[in-house]
């Protein structure tokens, strides 16, 4: 399927190749004041389930305006894409949220959405509340039994990858909207991998985070495993899977969360996207967890390796054009007594250990 004028049709990742690029990842700059999305999004509610609800600030770290209520007697949590660039993935999220569930995937069940912008400007969406915070805060204060919930977590992955999907990466929201069919922009798994791949590269270069020569190395090595993208047909990914997109208690998982990044792809591209944060023997038990419900790929860990730096070079976009680098430890990514000035070293870290794993073939075990 060719490109169209859908501004997810020609981006790698949503929020750092969106045409307001960053937007709501820094200082937020939302385009409608506070009161006056709320007293907007109140009217809307009201319209749609037949009374007046009060509405509370929610809790996310995301690029969303979100909101607590209560509705028809059920907590609900509310998020709000506002951003100029139009976006409507929010109905492809919730088709995702309900589909992935129906394979018994943990997810909050989707109570309505509208991404049309016709009553509102804004697209809009209400789910169930989960009452547990996402599982990075139990990580954060030394509690969480990530040893035990790896596996589970690689059998989920597995579970959603069941979903029958058309072409490559980002999904058209038109043919959701009208036949519930996930077809992604693209023909070929190659078009989607390299897409903005040439713009990240030389924005790490200009942002002075890479140097000429790093970035061409970089290009080189991808290209030279060019033979692993001849995909015969697309998986789900999530593409944002982190802790912090899994809600849940110490030891046990409530729900997987955020599928606002989802593409067709890789089947180890989720699973190397957990590997931009976690060790070796994480991604082992995770591995392990997944093959219970699928077999692993013969050439698995090339395509770790592979998606995990392309995952990496991305991040990376978003961690200098968003100012993550100046953070401290109180942002969801900087570890606990740690600072922004760690997180750039170690996401440069991350980069050069994928190319060795790359190159050499390495167990994602390895990872340290």
């Amino acid at each position: 399927m060719t490109a169209t004028h859908h501004p997810r049709a020609d981006i790698y990742y949503w929020k750092c190749d969106r045409p307001a690029a960053f937007y709501g990842l820094g200082n937020r700059a939302p385009a409608h004041p506070s009161d006056e999305l709320a007293s907007a999004l109140a009217d809307a509610l009201t319209r749609q389930f037949g009374e007046r609800v009060a509405l509370f600030p929610g809790v996310g770290q995301g690029n969303h305006v979100t909101f607590a209520a209560t509705i028809g007697g059920r907590d609900t949590f509310i998020r709000v894409e506002d951003g100029p660039d139009g976006d409507d993935y929010m109905e492809v999220e919730s088709h995702l949220l309900r589909a992935v569930a129906r394979l018994g995937v943990p997810a909050p069940a989707v109570l309505h959405v509208d991404a049309t912008r016709r009553a509102v400007p804004f697209a809009w969406q209400v789910l169930e509340s989960i009452p547990h915070p996402d599982l990075n805060r139990h990580l954060k204060d030394g509690r969480l039994d990530l040893a035990r919930l790896a596996p589970e977590i690689g059998a989920h992955v597995a579970r959603w990858q069941a979903i029958t999907l058309a072409g490559y990466g980002p999904f058209s929201t038109e043919l959701v909207r009208t036949a519930g069919e996930l077809r992604g922009y693209h023909a070929g798994y190659a078009d989607y991998f390299h897409t903005r791949l040439d713009r990240h590269l030389a924005f790490l270069v200009e942002k002075r985070f890479l140097t000429r020569t790093q970035a061409d190395d970089l290009q080189r090595e991808l290209d030279a495993h060019a033979a692993l993208l001849a995909l015969p047909a697309a998986c789900l990914v999530h593409k944002d899977l982190a802790l912090w997109n899994i809600l849940g208690t110490s030891d046990r998982i409530a729900a997987f969360i955020d599928f606002d990044d989802a593409v067709g792809g890789d089947p180890l591209d989720d699973i190397s996207l957990l590997g931009c944060f976690h060790d070796g023997a994480t991604i082992g038990r995770v591995l392990a967890g997944y093959a219970t419900i699928r077999p692993l790929p013969a050439d698995y860990r090339r395509r770790f390796w592979l998606h995990l730096l392309r995952n990496m070079i991305w991040k990376a976009v978003i961690r200098v054009g968003a100012g993550y680098f100046e953070r401290t430890s109180g942002f969801f990514l900087v570890g606990a007594g740690a600072s922004g000035a760690d997180l750039r070293a170690f996401t440069l870290a991350r980069i050069a250990t994928a190319v060795h794993g790359l190159r050499t073939n390495a167990d994602p075990v390895s990872l340290s």
